[in-house]
């Protein structure tokens, strides 16, 4: 496995890990904040459950919560807060590019994401992107890799770097134009594209999902004949009018568009010299060996 995939992998880890333990905030009258957007709150004494008439009270739920998630979620804090504080001291950046090309890599992974859910998303990968790749240097920091090795491993594994462009669509397909007119209609007088597709679409794959077709390559055979002629000049979130496709009259809708990202050799390198470093090394992507270049004290004792 590449180190790029065992990136996204780590991410998800990171995020999984997050998302279980439910962030608790007190205010200064004495409720709880549930986090992850839910702005519900409840006072310490309150219940947060029952079963039968038997209740669950908020410090079982608390303590169940810290027994189980406490010492791993801190260990995380600590971790990102030696990473975040070494690579400040040495000056370690990650570049706005490397950083879209995970983000695209991510959102390629997910369906259809309203704006709020995109942006909330967007803010917690970057934080581990930044973190992740920040740790993969500081963990390879010092190492002797000759450039020949480096030069090598680019020339054979160069494009799984790079990103290549993507459309996110969707689309209505049905066999003459008197029915993609109609259906456009109903668009324009504000119908819903997933119920119109459930509704009409004669592409039996992709109907019952409202015709998504989710995100594919714009050089793949897999894209549909003319698809990406026509998606290229639209904008997210909008439909074209009825063209001619291959199977029909389609109608398409352009949720997203991923541009490509290409990277040049030497704004790869330190990445594969720290990969390669960390390969010859057997070293996992995990910040405990950074722990003994910083003054820890945590409630769980000196080390981890």
């Amino acid at each position: 496995m590449s180190m790029s995939k065992k990136l996204l992998l780590a991410i998800i880890v990171v995020l999984l890990i997050t998302n279980i333990a439910t962030l608790l905030v007190w205010n200064n009258e004495e409720r709880v904040e549930l986090g992850n957007g839910d702005s519900k709150s409840l006072s310490q004494k309150e219940d947060v459950a029952s079963v039968d008439g038997e209740n669950i009270t908020f410090q079982e739920w608390n303590q169940s919560l810290r027994n189980n998630y406490g010492k791993k979620q801190l260990q995380t804090l600590i971790d990102q807060k030696i990473v975040e504080q070494m690579a400040d001291e040495k000056g370690i950046q990650i570049s706005d590019k490397v950083i879209n090309r995970e983000i695209s890599r991510l959102v390629a992974k997910q369906g259809v994401l309203s704006k709020s859910e995109y942006t909330a998303l967007e803010e917690q990968w970057i934080e581990d992107i930044r973190y992740r790749y920040q740790l993969q240097l500081l963990l390879a920091e010092g190492a002797s890799i000759p450039e020949e090795e480096i030069t090598t491993y680019y020339n054979t594994y160069g494009d799984q770097y790079n990103f290549s462009a993507s459309m996110q669509t969707s689309h209505i397909l049905v066999d003459n134009m008197e029915t993609a007119n109609k259906i456009y209609e109903e668009l324009e007088a504000g119908a819903s594209f997933k119920l119109l597709a459930q509704e009409y679409s004669n592409d039996e794959t992709t109907k019952k999902d409202g015709g998504y077709l989710g995100f594919i390559y714009t050089s793949s055979q897999f894209f549909p004949n003319g698809y990406a002629d026509i998606a290229v000049d639209m904008k997210e979130h909008t439909y074209s009018k009825p063209f001619v496709a291959d199977n029909g009259i389609a109608i398409l809708y352009l949720h997203r568009k991923l541009p490509s990202i290409e990277f040049t050799y030497e704004e790869m390198k330190p990445y594969i010299k720290s990969e390669l470093a960390l390969q010859e090394k057997n070293q996992p992507l995990e910040a405990a060996a950074l722990w003994s270049n910083k003054e820890i004290d945590w409630i769980y004792g000196e080390n981890q």
